[in-house]
């Protein structure tokens, strides 16, 4: 956490869940922060509390990751205030349950939006300065989604392996440019995700990981140049060991564990 101290960090989806973990603890560490998400208020008392708490300066930017042109805007709020972004976190995010035809179409490319293209853009445009400095780290918010198919949360596995594979990519990229990218893995955290995605509760009847434990996961894995990190090792255990049994005989499994009922 050193890495970061007296530095700034830009975080969206920070007004909850694993992104406010990871903004207490970035600010904790003497962290300056950014913090972005759709809802103003919530933003706000955070910044106010994590302010006076640690002493570290932050901004608030509210704004909404479904419209493409969001990510030119805040990257043009940085660049007006002066701020040098060292540690870009991409952890924005939301899912939807249910069967894909009869899923709302506008909200599943609304979920692309966030957990993909806003991904891409924001990476697309801090990292050529970070690659100019010769420092600065990217964390990627991905999921324990991203390592099979799943019916039911088609769309939502699908870009979180795409945030996996842009992860890894990236970092093989930028490998001894004083860069570091991972991506973040998390499965079931105790967060609004379940409520939001319409997720139910039976698929949470092997608990789940706190926001803070996965926040210091993510942030230690970044810190020690790992290019990815799955909280929790039943978790590391069930994302690699299905890769030993045929992909469709996964995804069928997976389809009946996660069907809606009749």
């Amino acid at each position: 956490m050193e890495r970061w101290r007296g530095k700034w960090a830009l975080i969206t989806g920070a007004s909850a869940g694993i992104g406010l973990a990871l903004a207490a603890q970035l600010a904790a560490s003497g962290t300056n922060l950014i913090l972005t998400a759709r809802r103003r208020e919530r933003l706000e008392t955070l910044a106010a509390r994590l302010s006076q708490q640690h002493g570290v300066r932050i901004e608030v930017f509210p704004a909404d990751l479904t419209l493409p042109i969001t990510p030119e805007q805040l990257f043009a709020f940085t660049e007006n205030q002066r701020i040098v972004v060292d540690l870009l976190v991409n952890n924005a995010g939301f899912g939807t349950y249910g069967r894909f035809d009869t899923c709302d179409h506008r909200r599943q490319l609304a979920m692309v939006q966030v957990n993909v293209a806003a991904v891409v853009a924001l990476t697309h445009l801090y990292l050529p300065k970070m690659i100019e400095r010769r420092t600065g780290d990217i964390l990627i918010v991905s999921s324990t989604a991203a390592f099979q198919a799943l019916p039911y949360l088609a769309t939502y596995a699908a870009t979180k392996a795409f945030d996996l594979l842009l992860a890894e990519a990236l970092a093989e990229e930028v490998r001894g440019k004083g860069i570091r990218v991972c991506a973040l893995c998390p499965g079931p955290t105790a967060t609004e995700f379940q409520a939001v995605a319409g997720e139910p509760a039976r698929l949470y009847h092997y608990g789940t990981e706190s926001a803070d434990k996965v926040a210091r996961v993510g942030l230690k894995a970044l810190a020690r140049g790992r290019t990815y990190a799955i909280p929790g090792i039943g978790r590391y255990l069930g994302a690699h060991v299905q890769r030993l049994a045929p992909r469709q005989f996964v995804t069928r499994t997976a389809a009946k564990v996660l069907r809606p009922p009749a």
